[in-house]
């Protein structure tokens, strides 16, 4: 099943493969595209790619960096491209930001267009046009924000993953479901099972439930100007956690949804059972719920955040599942509170 939605600039189909990626490129730009990609993903799809000039960059959060972005620039003067050529990103949400912060600056802008090939890409990454790289391992602390010209999610692509990387888009699901939809959310806590064995109806609803929940906030505010700030449930902490341990995204962020839960019983916006529910479904991932980093440490990543004011932080706290509110935190307080951080 393809289900095509036009948001606002950009846009976005679930259930399209590849192998038609042409049927969505204007006829002008057939022959000046280039793909960017990733190593696996060339591995596993290059025979689904049409006949064009790709760029391949490596893996992990390491190489999300102007290293990157000075390569991709570099292929892209080798093989002749100008202002009027299309960059195509088939890849993770690292091969979308890369993709979209070059077509954001290459020649002061060229058109752009990604094909997720994550989970977490399709829900999360590839939506909202947030574009941006990592500097002195500080995540997307530079870019810009650029709506793609579409997005194709491809469902097939997902049978290559290993169950991790499911997980880790799932997380970014769940994020969805706390932010503004229980019905999202009662259907992972009753179908995660089946998402994690690959069955295409309940991820392709997974999938377009989360695009549909993410867009609609986005085209409220599209530069996280106020109801866009929502989407960072569980971010702030989560991305400190995920730079000093250097684990996955996804591992992160769940760390860093189950602090946001605690926090909002501590501060009274929400009452235990409401952290419970959250922990129940995440502990039935099989994902780790607390950490052993200094609180101080934590902190000292967390001045360096995005969504920092001064001696605070725009923190997203949970009132109930599918419920959320916006309220700066000072960091002192923070650190005052060190137990709901660790084990």
């Amino acid at each position: 099943m393809i289900t095509i939605q036009n948001y606002d600039k950009s846009k976005i189909v679930v259930g399209e493969s590849i192998s038609n990626l042409l049927n969505y490129i204007p006829q002008d730009y057939h022959n000046s595209m280039v793909i960017i990609t990733d190593l696996n993903v060339k591995k596993f799809h290059e025979n689904k790619f049409p006949n064009t000039p790709v760029i391949t960059i490596g893996l992990t959060e390491k190489i999300k960096t102007q290293i990157t972005v000075d390569y991709v620039v570099s292929e892209l003067l080798k093989i002749g491209a100008d202002r009027h050529w299309f960059l195509v990103g088939i890849g993770g949400g690292i091969v979308c930001d890369i993709t979209g912060y070059v077509g954001s600056i290459y020649m002061r802008g060229i058109k752009f267009g990604y094909v997720p090939t994550s989970l977490l890409a399709q829900v999360d990454a590839s939506i909202g046009g947030k574009t941006g790289i990592n500097f002195q391992g500080y995540k997307n602390v530079i870019g810009v924000f650029n709506q793609p010209y579409f997005v194709i999610c491809d469902l097939d692509v997902l049978q290559t993953l290993p169950v991790d990387e499911l997980k880790n888009g799932l997380i970014e699901a769940i994020k969805h479901g706390l932010i503004s939809s229980l019905s999202l959310f009662e259907f992972i806590e009753a179908n995660w099972p089946k998402i994690l064995k690959g069955d295409k109806a309940v991820i392709h609803h997974i999938v377009l439930s989360s695009i549909e929940i993410k867009s609609k906030i986005v085209t409220l505010d599209e530069l996280e100007k106020g109801e866009r700030k929502k989407l960072n449930l569980g971010h702030s902490y989560g991305h400190a956690i995920e730079s000093l341990s250097a684990i996955s995204h996804g591992r992160a962020v769940a760390i860093g949804l189950m602090y946001a839960a605690n926090l909002s019983v501590e501060m009274g916006f929400c009452f235990t059972d409401v952290s419970k529910r959250i922990e129940s479904v995440l502990h039935a991932l099989k994902m780790e719920t607390t950490c052993t980093l200094p609180m101080g440490e934590i902190v000292q990543h967390m001045l360096k955040d995005k969504k920092r004011k001064q001696d605070g932080i725009d923190f997203v706290f949970i009132n109930n599942i599918g419920e959320v509110t916006i309220n700066t935190i000072d960091f002192k307080l923070l650190m005052d509170i060190p137990k709901l951080s660790v084990s």
